[in-house]
């Protein structure tokens, strides 16, 4: 189990968790990965309000109990008064990690202005990564794999490409990824031979 990467997904929605609407965050997250990794992972899915307390004790669960490597958050990040899910992350965070949520930005206005209304954060609590991502299948993936160009060369590189070298740092599993959706950035020491 030791090379398995376990991944926690968190919808967090006041509406889709009391079932008003379908949840669409964690499908689009299951399918993304299905696509993008390839080596063996795992995932533990929550779906929850936005509730500060419930967030945070979702966080520490899945970090310090289900020992998850890497955990995603999926909505509640902008200005709303209901958003406290950065709130939430920073309060169980051990580390900040303030370039996930320049880059998300970044890659967010790529496609609109209101990007910038995103609060989106990324830390490292224990030996885990906890990550904000918004709430939209299509911005979760752009925000994954990065903006591109009309030809499919990169524009804006995606968050992921980062994600499997952090996981390294950090004491996690050697992530490899499908190079056709993301490719994982390492430098060349960093990097083991091909199987």
């Amino acid at each position: 189990m030791s090379d398995t990467l376990r991944i926690g997904l968190v919808s967090i929605s006041d509406r889709a968790s009391s079932g008003v609407y379908e949840d669409k965050g964690l499908p689009a997250l299951t399918e993304w990965f299905g696509a993008a990794l390839r080596s063996p992972w795992q995932s533990e899915t929550r779906l929850i309000p936005d509730e500060q307390a419930v967030i945070e004790a979702t966080l520490i669960e899945l970090c310090d109990l289900a020992g998850c490597h890497l955990v995603l958050t999926t909505g509640g990040t902008g200005p709303a008064p209901r958003d406290v899910t950065p709130e939430a992350t920073l309060a169980v965070a051990h580390k900040v990690m303030p370039g996930f949520g320049e880059q998300m930005r970044q890659i967010g206005l790529a496609f609109v202005p209101t990007a910038i209304l995103s609060r989106q954060v990324g830390v490292i609590r224990g030996q885990s990564l906890i990550l904000n991502l918004p709430g939209q299948p299509k911005a979760i993936r752009e925000t994954l794999e990065g903006a591109r160009n009309p030809d499919g060369s990169i524009r804006v590189p995606g968050i992921f490409a980062a994600v499997p070298y952090c996981i390294d740092l950090i004491g996690g599993p050697y992530i490899e990824t499908d190079e056709a959706v993301v490719k994982a950035f390492r430098p060349k020491s960093a990097l083991k031979p091909s199987s």
